[in-house]
């Protein structure tokens, strides 16, 4: 038990954000899988309906469960969020370790092609993307992976460079080994602390992109939901029930301060 303790009082951020981090997915998970009602099905004779045992947090204007409501919209957040990553990650990988393990000219093409799209902000750049894709979930995730491949490029470059020189890398390039087990079975794995901890705050970061995104309408798009796209909805409600809004900008608030606690105690242990 002293141990566990002297572990949370060292690094609280991780603990607290994997907590809270875990508990929001378990709730959106099981609010997607386990809730009796069609979170797109409308009664008018709910609208609004207050917190009941029928409907834990209510209904919204269309009569339609809050709670149903607010884990499928979770869900299809974090679901664009983690495809997201995966692409800015998997693609990043790649770029960054071409680049930072071989240098020379592929280096300065990709590096500043890479700068390039470093120096728009990544929200705007989105919006670029998705004035020329259109819109629509599939669209948002492409576009938002696109965005995330230069960060996550430079961070794997670094370590490449940082890595390439240690002695084991010479070790095993002594012993015969080739460029690309160099750097993806020696290299590599040495990377993926950083860059793991890299992926949870884009993750994060992510789930803002979206949620920004639909709240202007032109991310996830009806009768598809998600937080952003409720949050939307909401303002126009704000004063006369301000629950609605209320209750689906704490679940947007609490996943991005899961993540972003939990990204923060990844890079202390990184």
């Amino acid at each position: 038990m002293k141990e566990i303790i002297f572990k949370i009082k060292k690094n609280p951020e991780l603990y607290i954000g994997a907590f809270i981090s875990v508990i929001m997915i378990l709730i959106i998970v099981c609010g997607t899988i386990f809730s009796p009602y069609d979170p797109n099905a409308m009664s008018a004779a709910d609208k609004f309906a207050d917190p009941s045992l029928a409907h834990p947090l209510g209904c919204d204007n269309f009569g339609r469960d809050l709670f149903s409501r607010l884990s499928i919209g979770g869900a299809t957040t974090l679901f664009v969020a983690l495809v997201t990553v995966i692409i800015g990650v998997t693609f990043g990988i790649i770029i960054g370790a071409l680049t930072g393990y071989f240098g020379g000219a592929i280096d300065e093409i990709l590096m500043r092609f890479n700068d390039a799209v470093l120096a728009f902000p990544s929200i705007l750049l989105a919006l670029v993307f998705i004035s020329l894709f259109g819109s629509g979930t599939w669209k948002v995730i492409i576009s938002l992976g696109i965005v995330f491949v230069p960060s996550f490029a430079r961070i794997v470059r670094g370590e490449f460079m940082r890595c390439k020189y240690l002695d084991y890398v010479r070790s095993a390039r002594l012993m015969g080994a080739g460029d690309f087990r160099i750097m993806f079975v020696h290299i590599l794995p040495n990377t993926l602390p950083v860059v793991l901890s890299s992926a949870v705050i884009g993750f994060n970061n992510a789930v803002l992109a979206e949620a920004s995104m639909s709240f202007l309408g032109i991310g996830v798009q009806p009768p598809s939901s998600s937080l952003g796209r409720m949050l939307s909805d909401a303002q126009a409600f704000l004063f006369s029930e301000p629950g609605y809004a209320l209750l689906t900008g704490i679940t947007i608030a609490l996943i991005v301060l899961g993540f972003s606690l939990l990204g923060d105690g990844l890079k202390k242990n990184a």
